[in-house]
């Protein structure tokens, strides 16, 4: 997987939210926002082609949780980036 090429991650307010650049990511119908743990994961994987098992791997290395539990909320969470097209 990789991240789409245009799509940038910002905090603002203190939130963190996906910010589309260029005319064919732009969809003003939504606005995509990430807790601070998926921000993490897309932190970690941006620029880069990866796997859910790197999502898991990143989720490990900043907090607390099981290697399972990492696994299956990462391979969640990329099924939702890709519904929302922000991967491919």
């Amino acid at each position: 997987m990789r991240i789409k090429e245009g799509f940038q991650l910002r905090e603002v307010c203190g939130e963190y939210v996906i910010v589309a650049h260029g005319e064919k990511n732009i969809d003003f119908s939504r606005i995509i926002h990430l807790n601070e743990s998926a921000a993490t994961i897309w932190k970690a994987v941006c620029d880069r082609d990866f796997t859910a098992e790197d999502m898991a791997q990143a989720m490990m290395a900043e907090y607390e949780v099981s290697a399972a539990t990492a696994l299956a909320d990462a391979e969640n969470m990329a099924e939702r980036w890709k519904e929302a097209g922000l991967i491919e």
